[in-house]
This record gives structure tokens, C-alpha cells and sequence, in this order.
């Protein structure tokens, strides 16, 4: 199956004027170094650069329209588990759709792997987070407000919503303060910068926080009594009478006792109210009717007062939060992670203690240990040719690849010490299929039905990875049709995992290279889950197969003597 994008012609644009303006290294640029030492630094220059996006570099990028369902390919890699894992604590931010868009742009990717680099400083991280909480907060005060409206709480309704409006205004009074005390390199946090600062300086946002805190000071200032007598009660204005608390207090003084329990609530703001409560607000905006007449007046006036930008970054930036908080608890096991080197036109691949990572994450929850491997593609190799014994990890491997690819496109760190990756414009998979009797067609046909359209739509560019396919056949209509799909992909030069119990394909041509799961030497039957860069002899599978089903010449004597 398929990934979605298309190589992006304007990047070379792009990346030529980063070059003549100073802003990336060439001889980077031009061996398809694209990792984050690249990136100029400097606080001048692109802090002019209109800010619209923490994600998406291009003005048009944020805008396009993202498919919510989940694609085929991520299920064949487990992508689909890492994403669930990521997003189930971020379900307010629909964060799904932004991992199932992979940019198709060197710069676009570049672009967000100078955001994480910059969000790995603690400073940087707390501020954004504490952004983050204020947000969710006045989106709390605004649901309430909601809840208010709906039960025709006029007066709850409003005061929910200036408490909303102070929430907002302090977070991105704090956030924009925060980032100009930092040294930011990213060019979307840089920009972000520039565009708060000229937000809140602006006389629409002066006006709003200041007409909401002198609004609050107002309503903090009224005072007023509540009599309450025979089951009736009375709102009247608050006349100096005399404050008995105090007297109380100091004629219990006595029997107080430390370790008493304390039964004093905090009465939240955001908590329901009731119809009562609600006629006692009324009783006292009767009382009080200028102060209750600005606060409906700022209630209608300020009603459109969220900033879209900024509740875009919002909700984009939770993208990076979610995706290191996620590697956080790996890295705390001791688990690699790193900013691959991306390139659009090098095949030449590199990859050193990478993992699956959705299996580690499941082993690291079982405190059981996760065995990194390397790999490498050089010269004319494309084609990992994956064999060995079942259980040993190759298909572990086979979807490894197609994961640091793909979060690579994402522009997130991913599993392993180093870690060079090519650009993709299409991702394919093909993994074997339960058959399916309502489509009429057998197991073989299925795979060949299923192959031929994923060569049909692959390009020299695109990335395969197949797990044992046309198993359902005898051994030599396998090799044969392997063969010809073989042919297939070494003519069109794409990078490929091909997990398979074919011997014969490791050696086919110049461009398959033959990685074999390793056993333990002195006992065949226990995996050690590394893969190796060496011929496939198939002995290893072999002699695991007789030790399963006691045909070695050991258990042969045996069972002659019996």
C-alpha cells in the first residue's frame, strides 16, 4: 500500500536561496546533509518572516485538507500503534491527521527538526507547556460559559468568559515574554516570536487585557449581603456592618487544635451553578447594574477575541510535545534517538542501533530489553534481502525501515545513535493477507494482484517493503515469480526490504544485499534477534526446523537405539 506525497519541484528553489543568503551550508546542502547543525543561527534576519505556522513552512501547507483515516501501510508497519500511543493523551487536538501527512520537502522537514531541536531545552519546553495549561484552562472557562448559556445563566455566562479572556491574555503575555529571553535558532519558533511581539503590542490586545483587568478589579470590589431567613433570601448592598469572624476566632482560639480536619471548600470558577445562585447573580447585578452593563458590553464586543494563529500553534505545537514525551520514557531506558540526515537524491542509507519502535515501547513497559541492529546501503545496493529463521526478528527489521522513513518525513527524531535516510515520495507495503473468500480470489492471486499494483505506481523514488510473499506456492513458482518482481525493482533503482525465505534472492544482483537473523551458535533454537550482512546459507533455518521437530542426527541415533 501506498503513502501519500509528491516530490515537491519548488525545493530546490527553496534550498538554493537558503544557500545565497547564508542561511545553509552548501557543501550540506549539496552531499544531502539536512540535519540541524546546518541551520544558521541569529536572531535577525528571518524573525521578518510572517509566522503562520509551527508546522508547515509553506502558506498553503497548513491549509490542505488531511484524511482523519488511518492508511493501510501505517497498519503493515505498526505505525498505526506508535501514533495511538502518541495521540491518546491529546485527544482535545485531533494531533492524528498531522502523522498521517509526511512532507515531501527537504526544507519542510528541515523546518520542523529545528523546532525540535530547540524544544529539547528545558526552559523553552516549560514555557511552551505552561502556554499550553492556560489554554486548556480558558477553553474550560469558555465550556462552562457554554454550559451557562445553554441553562440561561446570562450572568455566569459573561464572568466565565472575561476569566477566559484574562487566561488568554496572561498566557500570551507569559509565552511572548519567555521566548524573548531565549536564544531561539528554529525559524517557526523565531517568527513565532516576532508575531507575539507585535501581537501584544498591538492596541487591540492592550485594550482587550486591560479593559479585563479593570472589568475584574471592578467585580472584585463589590461587596454586598446575603440574608437568609424562613427559606427565603435577601441580596442587599453591604453596609459597613460590623465583621464578627474575628471575635469568634478568639473565643475558639481555645479549644483550637492543629490536627483538626479543616472544612473549608475552595469554590472553584467553572463550577455549575444552580438556579439559586444564579438569582442571587442577578439579585446583585440589580444592585450593581453599571459594573454588570460593561461586563455584558465586553461579553458582545470581545466575542471573536481568540487570535487564529495562535490558536493554530496551539493546537500544532502539542504535535512535538506529544511525539517527546512519547520517546522521553525510551530515551529514560536508555534508548538512542537522533535527527536523521535526510536526502533527496543519495540511496546510500545508514541507520546505527536503531529499533522498531513500537515494539520497544511495548518491551520497556515489560522492563524486557530491546536489541538495536545496524545497516547500511552502498554504491548500487537498494535491496535488503531479509532471511534467516522464523521468529528472528526479520520482519522486525523490515518494518523498522519503513518506520525511520516515515517519522523521518515527519520530521521527528527517530530510533537509533545515526541514522542517514532517503526522501521518499511513496511508501509501499505489501505484507501477507488472511485470505479473503468474498473477493474470488486465492492467496496467490491476491499477492500478485496486490504486487502488481504496488510496482504499477512506484517510481525510482518510492520505498517497498515486503514480507513473504507467494508463500503459497511450491518453492519453484516461487523463485520464479520472485524473481520477475525482483527484475521489476532493481529496474526501477528503488530502496526495498524484502523479507523472505527464498535463499536465491540475496544473491540475485548487484543491488540486493543478503542480511541473515542470527542464531545462537551453540543452540540454533535460541534467537538472538541481531541481523548480519552475510550470504544466506539457509543451515541456521535449517537445523532449527530439525531441532523443532527432532530430526537432527543426535535425536536420530536416539530414537534408532530406542
Amino acid at each position: 500500500m501506498r503513502g501519500p506525497g509528491q516530490p515537491d519541484t519548488s525545493s530546490k528553489l527553496r534550498l538554493a536561496e537558503r544557500i545565497e543568503s547564508g542561511q545553509c551550508d552548501r557543501l550540506n546542502v549539496l552531499r544531502g546533509d539536512h540535519s540541524p547543525s546546518s541551520i544558521a543561527d541569529g536572531r535577525d534576519g528571518l524573525d521578518a518572516v510572517p509566522f503562520r505556522s509551527i508546522l508547515f513552512q509553506g502558506p498553503d501547507d497548513s491549509t490542505k485538507t488531511v484524511s482523519s483515516e488511518t492508511p493501510g501501510f501505517l497498519t503493515d508497519l505498526n505505525l498505526d500503534r506508535i501514533i495511538d500511543a502518541i495521540t491518546t493523551d491529546w485527544k482535545d487536538y485531533d494531533l492524528k491527521p498531522f502523522f498521517y501527512r509526511p512532507l515531501n520537502d527537504l526544507d519542510a522537514i528541515m523546518y520542523r527538526q529545528e523546532v525540535v531541536r530547540d524544544l529539547e531545552d528545558t526552559d523553552l519546553m516549560r514555557s511552551v507547556k505552561s502556554f499550553s495549561e492556560q489554554m486548556r484552562a480558558m477553553r474550560s472557562r469558555l465550556r462552562h460559559s457554554d454550559e451557562a448559556s445553554k441553562l440561561t445563566y446570562r450572568r455566569s455566562m459573561e464572568r466565565l468568559f472575561l476569566a477566559a479572556v484574562q487566561v488568554y491574555c496572561e498566557a500570551i503575555e507569559g509565552l511572548s515574554r519567555d521566548l524573548g529571553a531565549l536564544g531561539l535558532r528554529a525559524r517557526g519558533l523565531r517568527a513565532l516570536r516576532a508575531y507575539l511581539g507585535n501581537y501584544v503590542a498591538s492596541a487591540a490586545f492592550q485594550g482587550l487585557a486591560t479593559e479585563a483587568r479593570n472589568l475584574e478589579l471592578e467585580l472584585s470590589s463589590i461587596e454586598y449581603c446575603l440574608l437568609l431567613k424562613d427559606g427565603s433570601v435577601t441580596v442587599r448592598r453591604y453596609n459597613d456592618e460590623y465583621d464578627y469572624s474575628a471575635t469568634v476566632e478568639e473565643s475558639f482560639e481555645k479549644f483550637r487544635c492543629d490536627s483538626a480536619n479543616r472544612y473549608r471548600v475552595d469554590v472553584r470558577i467553572g463550577e455549575a451553578m444552580n438556579h439559586i445562585e444564579a438569582q442571587i447573580q442577578d439579585g446583585v447585578a440589580h444592585l450593581f447594574p453599571v459594573t454588570f452593563h460593561s461586563l455584558e458590553v465586553f461579553y458582545v464586543t470581545h466575542a471573536e477575541y481568540l487570535d487564529e494563529t495562535i490558536a493554530r500553534f496551539d493546537r500544532e505545537i502539542q504535535f512535538y510535545i506529544a511525539y517527546l514525551g512519547y520517546v522521553s520514557g525510551l530515551r529514560n531506558a536508555g534508548l538512542s534517538f537522533c535527527q536523521p540526515q535526510i536526502s533527496q537524491t543519495s540511496k546510500e542509507i545508514k541507520g546505527r542501533n536503531c529499533f522498531d519502535l513500537a515494539l520497544a515501547y511495548k518491551l520497556v513497559s515489560e522492563k524486557a530489553a530491546v536489541i538495536p541492529n545496524d545497516f547500511f546501503l552502498a554504491g548500487q545496493e537498494r535491496v535488503f534481502v531479509v532471511s534467516g529463521p522464523n521468529q528472528g526478528g526479520k520482519t522486525t527489521f523490515a518494518r523498522m525501515i519503513g518506520q525511520l522513513h516515515y517519522l523521518a518525513s515527519l520530521g521527528c527524531p527517530v530510533p537509533g545513535s545515526e541514522a542517514r535516510l532517503f526522501l521518499f515520495d511513496g511508501l509501499f507495503t505489501h505484507f501477507e493477507r488472511q485470505e479473503d473468500i468474498t473477493s474470488l480470489r486465492g492467496k496467490l492471486q491476491d499477492d500478485l494482484v496486490r504486487i502488481h499494483q504496488v510496482l504499477s505506481e512506484a517510481t525510482p523514488n518510492s520505498l517497498i517493503i515486503m514480507n513473504e510473499m507467494f508463500s503459497s506456492t511450491s518453492l519453484k513458482d516461487a523463485v520464479y515469480l520472485s524473481k520477475k518482481v525482483m527484475a521489476k525493482i532493481s529496474a526501477l533503482d528503488l530502496i526495498c526490504v524484502w523479507v523472505t525465505f527464498l535463499d536465491e534472492l540475496a544473491s540475485l544482483n548487484e543491488k540486493t544485499v543478503s542480511i541473515v537473523s542470527a542464531v545462537n551458535p551453540d543452540n540454533p533454537v535460541e534467537r538472538t534477534f541481531k541481523l548480519e550482512r552475510r550470504p544466506a546459507d539457509g543451515l541456521a533455518y535449517a537445523l532449527a526446523i530439525a531441532q523443532k521437530h527432532r530430526v537432527t542426527y543426535d535425536w536420530l541415533k536416539e530414537r534408532i537405539k530406542g
